[in-house]
C-alpha cells in the first residue's frame, strides 16, 4: 500500500469519525467514542504513511478525471508534503484524545456531535491542502478548511465576543482567499489548465510578473499564518474555540499559511533577492510585536494568541534568509534559513498545541482564563503546571528543548550571512539576529509572567483555591506533547539531516548539495547540546553540596519580620499587570496602553486598583473606525434601496442605457 493511500485513509477516518460524531449528537457518550476512535486510528495510520513519504523521498501521484472542464482530481505526495502532514496528523490525534476528556462534561449542556464534525472537517481539509496537485481542489480544500474553524469558534454562541470574533475570521478568510483565487488564476497559462504542472510554464513564459505572484501569495497565505497586519482575527477567534481545537487551530492550522508560501516558492523557482527582505521585514514585525503585545494581555489565551504571531514571525525569518540566500547563490545560507524555519513549524506545533492544551485544563479546572484571578495551581495541578513550565521553556527557546533547535539553525544562517561579501544579505542577517534576541529575551519575561501568575503563589480567588487536577484524558494529552518537546530537542543532531529531504523539493537541487550544511549544523548543535548538558550537571552537582552542607548545620528558628502583615495574601504578590508594567511602559508608544489606577496616598487609604489595557492597533484603532465610517456611509445611501420593484426596474434600464453608451 503507498504512503498517498495511507494518507487518504487517514484523512477519510477523519471525515468517518467527523460523520459519525454528528450523526450521534443526541448520544454524547457514542459521540466521544466515535470521535476517539475515529481520529486516533486516522492519526496514526497517516502518520505512518506520510513518515514513510518523508524517509523514502520518493513522489507519488493519483490522477482523475475531473467534473469541470480544464480540472482533474490531482493528487500528490511528495517530502514537502509528507513533512506538513506530520504535524496536521499528530497534532490531530493527540488533541483528540484530550478533546473527549474536555467535552465530557459538555455531553449534558451541548449537542457536541457537531463540534467534532467541525473539527475532523478542518483535520480533513488540512490533510487535503498539502496533497492537492490542482489549482481548484487546493482552493475547494482550502475554503473547507477557512469554514470549518468558524463553528468552531462559535461553540459558545450565546456570547457576543465570540459571535464578534467569527465575524473577524470569516472576513480576513474570505480576504485572504480571494488573493489565493487571483493568484492560481494568474499562474494558470490561458487558463487551460490548473494543474500544478502546468504553473512552471506559465512562470517561465512570463506570461505574468512573478513578484505579482508572490506577493499575492504573501497576501492570500499570510491571511492565514497571521502576519502583522494581518493577524487580527487570531487573538480574537483562538480564545473563542474549544481548547483542543484552539490547540489545532494555533498548532497546525496556521502552518498550511507558511506551507502554501513555500509550496508557490517551489513552484515560481528562483526567487528575485527582495522576495527574501520583504520575508525578513514582515518576519520582524510579526516576531517583535507579536510577543509586545502578549506581554500586555491578560487572558491566558489571547497571550498564547499572540505568542502565534511572534513565532510565525520567527519562521518568516529563517524563510527569509533562505530566499535571499537561494537568489544570491549562497549555499549554506539558504540550507540553514530554510531548515531553520520549516523546523519551527514542527516544533511550534508541538509547544503551542501543549500550551493551549495547558491553557484549557486551567480554564477547565478555575473556570477563568484572567491571570489576576489565578495563583498557586502547581499546588493542586502538579501535571498541568509541569507540562505548561515545560511548553514554556520550549517557546522561550530554552535547551535542550525543542524550540532551541530550530531557532539555533536560524541564528546559525544569521551568521553565516553575516560571514558573505554582500551588503545586503550583511544587512538583512543583522536583522534577523537582532530579532531574534529581542524576541527570545522579550518572550522569556512573558512566560516568567505568565508561568508565575498562573502557577506559583498563592491563590488570587476562590475558584483558583478550589482548582484540581484534570482528567486522566487531558493530562495524557498534555504529557504526550511534553515528552515530544524534550525528545525532539535532544534528538536535534538525528533530526536536522532529515530536513534535506523536504528541502530539495523546494529548491529544486540535489540532497548531496543540501545535505552537508545540514550536517554541520547537527555537529554544531550537538556541541551546543553537549556544553549545556555540562552545565546542567554541574549545577545539580552544586545544588547537592549545598544540600549536603545544609544538612550538617544546625536548624536555627527565627521569628520573620512580616512588614505589618501577619500572613502572606494575594493582595501583596506581584500581578500580571504590575510584573509587566516596566516593560508596557517603556513600549506604551507601541501598545498605545490604557491605564486606570487609584493612588494610595493618605495615610489611611482605601483600597487601590491598577488596570491596563492594550487594544490591537491594527484592529482596534485602524479597521474598527474604518468599518464605522463605512457603516455609516452606507446608512446614508440605503435610501436607494426602498424594497419597490418598479425603482429596482429602473435601476436596471439606466445601467444598460449607460453601458450602451459606454460601447457607443
Amino acid at each position: 500500500m503507498s504512503p498517498l493511500t495511507l494518507v487518504l485513509i487517514g484523512i477519510g477516518l477523519f471525515l468517518l469519525a467527523g460523520v459519525l460524531s454528528w450523526a450521534l449528537r443526541n448520544h454524547g457518550a457514542l459521540a466521544q467514542a466515535a470521535a476517539g476512535v475515529g481520529g486516533v486510528a486516522g492519526a496514526l495510520i497517516g502518520l505512518w504513511g506520510a513518515g514513510a513519504a518523508l524517509v523514502t523521498r520518493a513522489t507519488y501521484d493519483l490522477q482523475l478525471p475531473g467534473s469541470m472542464p480544464g480540472s482533474t482530481l490531482h493528487l500528490g505526495l511528495d517530502s514537502l508534503s509528507a513533512f506538513f502532514l506530520l504535524p496536521v496528523f499528530f497534532g490531530a490525534g493527540v488533541a483528540t484524545l484530550y478533546g473527549v476528556s474536555y467535552l465530557k462534561h459538555d455531553q449534558a449542556k451541548r449537542r457536541i456531535g457537531r463540534t467534532w464534525f467541525f473539527y475532523f472537517l478542518l483535520a480533513a481539509s488540512m490533510g487535503l491542502v498539502t496533497i492537492a496537485r490542482d489549482g481548484l481542489v487546493f482552493l475547494i480544500a482550502w475554503e473547507v478548511m477557512a469554514l470549518s474553524p468558524l463553528f468552531l469558534v462559535l461553540f459558545e454562541h450565546e456570547r457576543p465576543d465570540s459571535r464578534r470574533a467569527a465575524w473577524i475570521y470569516m472576513v480576513a478568510s474570505h480576504l485572504g482567499a480571494a488573493c489565493l483565487l487571483v493568484l492560481f488564476l494568474l499562474l494558470s497559462p490561458d487558463q487551460a489548465s490548473l494543474d500544478f504542472s502546468t504553473y512552471a510554464t506559465s512562470v517561465d513564459a512570463r506570461t505574468v510578473s512573478p513578484t505579482l505572484l508572490f506577493a499575492l501569495a504573501v497576501l492570500g497565505f499570510g491571511s492565514k499564518a497571521g502576519f502583522v497586519p494581518l493577524h487580527v482575527w487570531l487573538p480574537e477567534a483562538h480564545p473563542a474555540a474549544p481548547s483542543h481545537a484552539s490547540a489545532l487551530m494555533s498548532g497546525v492550522m496556521i502552518k498550511m499559511g507558511i506551507y502554501g508560501i513555500v509550496r508557490v516558492l517551489a513552484l515560481l523557482g528562483t526567487p528575485e533577492e527582495s522576495w527574501g527582505w520583504a520575508l525578513v521585514a514582515i518576519g520582524a514585525s510579526s516576531g517583535i510585536l507579536g510577543v509586545v503585545f502578549a506581554l500586555a494581555q491578560h487572558d491566558l489565551k489571547r497571550l498564547l494568541a499572540y505568542h502565534s504571531v511572534e513565532n510565525i514571525g520567527i519562521i518568516t525569518l529563517g524563510l527569509g534568509l533562505g530566499v535571499v540566500g537561494w537568489a544570491r547563490g549562497e549555499t549554506e545560507l539558504m540550507v540553514l534559513g530554510f531548515a531553520g524555519g520549516l523546523l519551527h513549524v514542527i516544533n511550534h506545533s508541538l509547544f503551542k498545541s501543549l500550551l493551549f492544551l495547558g491553557a484549557g485544563s486551567v480554564l477547565h479546572s478555575t473556570g477563568t482564563l484572567e491571570l489576576e484571578k489565578m495563583g498557586g495551581l502547581s499546588k493542586r495541578m502538579p501535571v498541568t503546571a509541569g507540562t505548561f513550565l515545560v511548553g514554556a521553556a520550549a517557546i522561550v527557546g530554552l535547551p535542550p528543548l525543542n524550540g532551541f533547535i530550530s531557532e539555533f539553525l536560524i541564528f546559525m544562517a544569521g551568521v553565516a550571512g553575516v560571514g558573505t561579501q554582500s551588503a545586503s544579505v550583511i544587512v538583512s542577517a543583522m536583522v534577523v539576529v537582532a530579532s531574534l534576541g529581542l524576541i527570545g529575551g522579550l518572550a522569556g519575561a512573558c512566560f516568567v509572567k505568565a508561568h508565575g501568575t498562573v502557577f506559583l503563589g498563592t491563590a488570587r480567588s476562590d475558584s483558583a483555591a478550589e482548582a484540581h487536577e484534570v482528567a486522566v484524558g487531558m493530562r495524557f494529552g498534555m504529557m504526550v506533547f511534553a515528552i515530544a518537546c524534550v525528545l525532539v530537542g535532544l534528538g536535534g543532531c538525528f533530526v536536522v539531516p532529515l530536513l534535506a529531504a523536504p528541502l530539495t523539493v523546494i529548491v529544486h537541487q540535489d540532497a548531496a548539495l543540501i545535505l552537508p550544511p545540514l550536517l554541520h549544523a547537527a555537529d554544531s548543535l550537538g556541541v551546543a547540546l553537549t556544553v549545556f548538558a555540562a552545565l546542567f550537571v554541574v549545577l545539580l552537582a552544586l545544588f547537592g553540596v549545598r544540600s549536603l552542607l545544609a544538612k550538617k548545620q544546625p536548624a536555627v528558628e527565627v521569628e520573620t519580620w512580616g512588614c505589618g502583615y501577619p500572613e502572606t495574601t494575594p493582595r501583596v504578590q506581584y500581578t500580571a499587570s504590575s510584573f509587566a508594567h516596566p516593560i508596557t511602559r517603556d513600549l506604551s508608544s507601541v501598545l498605545r496602553t490604557k491605564e486606570s489606577s487609584v493612588d494610595l496616598e493618605s495615610l489611611f487609604p482605601k483600597r487601590g486598583h491598577f488596570h491596563s489595557h492594550a487594544p490591537d492597533f491594527v484592529l482596534d484603532l485602524w479597521l474598527t473606525p474604518l468599518f464605522r465610517r463605512v457603516a455609516r456611509l452606507a446608512e446614508r445611501v440605503r435610501v436607494l434601496q426602498q424594497g419597490t420593484v418598479h425603482l429596482y426596474v429602473l435601476y436596471i434600464a439606466l445601467a444598460l442605457v449607460f453601458m450602451l453608451m459606454w460601447l457607443r
